[in-house]
């Protein structure tokens, strides 16, 4: 029961007590009992009236209170006759005024960030205090398709997909922290975590940014500098080494005959070191003056087959088996056939290296380099696999694979797999180097 309804019954409780007990006098003084009742009637109605005006403020509040427990900001409290009421109501009206345009204004900044979130080129994906995706945009969906799932932790749906090395990789991303991260098709992306503050908690959002065509070329040009001064300093060192040992020479014939020969030994050692240090800086500058690809009908099967009789004596003598998987007879290609040879070559040499690296430390396993060439009869898409039995790809992060002078060989330069990757680049070809469900390295090139 309400507190005014409390009161009321209170009052006319009282006054019946009283009223009941007046009529016990109605045949001994009938005329005191007669004034008295019109008394206790009068002092009902005026104990009444002051009681509604009293509670009146009560009842404002508790209208107030449904109002804003509905939410309903856009209605107002109606003014009485009673002046001391209508300051509270004017107050309540006020605040009712203040919630409705903090309302408004609120959704009208919730639908300017839900539509920038949707239209913005990076992919956003929001967490809430436990660590669930509560958002994800436009963008998110396309770069990471079906997988990801609101209300479930990325954690979780790593567990459901654990080839997807893109997702595990953006688990272990520490808030503040940016890193370049390549998904399974090869796109390389730069993510960081982020947080903000939500009702007094913060919060964990990721932003992931795919790295263009000109932020690629800005890295690019970066690099380029870099070796084109490192090329420029050594070569003229090379030159000007290389002509004072060919001007030594001819103080060979002044020496005695022992003399002459550790002479000689040690002038072509440091030619031959000269040489290769000429080679070796020559690589990096065949990368970074790449020309333009000429685009001619090459056939692919053909191009395929010269690399594997080019390998096959190597991989025979070491017990390596080299060759086909499925060959389907794909279309000719516009390629430009010297660089895209250059390319396929690198790869086919890496997968039997890994290969051999494979076999020195388990011999007894059966080892291979396989070629898949797949044709989509539907779409005419080309897919090219090169498959080795090596040890793959021991953890590394995708983003490390195609960096620049990165590599785990033993005195190897880091440049073959930027030299592929800046071939199939200018050829428009996505590629993608992963480890397979078998656990073996596998390299897809699409040749749309």
């Amino acid at each position: 029961m309400s507190l005014q309804r409390l009161l009321f019954v209170y009052l006319m409780l009282v006054h019946a007590a009283f009223f009941g007990i007046a009529l016990l006098f109605f045949y001994t003084r009938p005329l005191v009992v007669v004034a008295i009742e019109l008394a206790l009637l009068g002092s009902y109605v005026i104990g009444h009236i002051a009681l509604r005006r009293a509670l009146l403020p009560l009842d404002f509040s508790r209208q107030f209170q449904d109002l804003l427990q509905d939410e309903n900001y856009a209605a107002r409290l109606k003014l009485s006759t009673n002046r001391d009421t209508n300051t509270l109501v004017t107050l309540f009206n006020r605040m009712l005024d203040a919630l409705y345009q903090e309302r408004l204004r609120l959704g009208e900044q919730r639908g300017f960030l839900d539509q920038l979130l949707e239209a913005t080129p990076s992919a956003v994906i929001v967490f809430d205090f436990d660590a669930n995706i509560s958002l994800c945009n436009a963008c998110a969906h396309e770069v990471f398709g079906t997988i990801l799932q609101m209300g479930k932790p990325l954690s979780q749906i790593s567990e459901i997909d654990k080839n997807c090395q893109f997702l595990q990789e953006l688990m272990v991303l520490t808030v503040g922290e940016s890193r370049v991260i390549s998904d399974d098709n090869g796109r390389r992306f730069r993510c960081q975590r982020s947080q903000f503050v939500d009702r007094g908690f913060r919060r964990d959002f990721l932003m992931i940014d795919e790295i263009t065509d000109e932020l690629a070329s800005s890295e690019k040009e970066t690099y380029e500098k870099v070796v084109r001064v490192l090329a420029h300093e050594v070569n003229n060192t090379v030159a000007a080494t290389g002509s004072v040992m060919d001007s030594l020479l001819f103080y060979r014939a002044q020496l005695t005959e022992e003399d002459a020969k550790d002479f000689s030994t040690a002038i072509f050692a440091v030619q031959k070191r000269t040489t290769n240090l000429a080679q070796f800086i020559e690589r990096f500058t065949q990368v970074v003056k790449m020309p333009e690809p000429h685009l001619e009908t090459c056939d692919l099967n053909e191009m395929l087959e010269s690399a594997l009789v080019l390998y096959r004596q190597r991989c025979n003598e070491r017990g390596i088996e080299l060759g086909w998987g499925r060959r389907d007879i794909a279309p000719a290609l516009a390629l430009d056939r010297h660089l895209f040879e250059q390319a396929l070559m690198n790869i086919v040499k890496n997968a039997i290296e890994a290969a051999e690296a494979a076999q020195t430390k388990n011999v007894s396993a059966a080892h291979f380099v396989r070629i898949d060439l797949a044709l989509d009869q539907n779409t005419g898409a080309v897919k090219l696999s090169i498959i080795d039995s090596g040890k793959g790809l021991q953890k590394i992060a995708s983003s490390q694979l195609f960096t620049p002078f990165f590599t785990t060989k033993k005195g190897g330069q880091g440049i073959g797999l930027m030299f592929v990757r800046e071939v199939l680049n200018r050829h428009g070809f996505s590629h993608r180097l992963a480890e397979n469900a078998e656990g073996q390295t596998q390299f897809d090139i699409l040749l749309a």
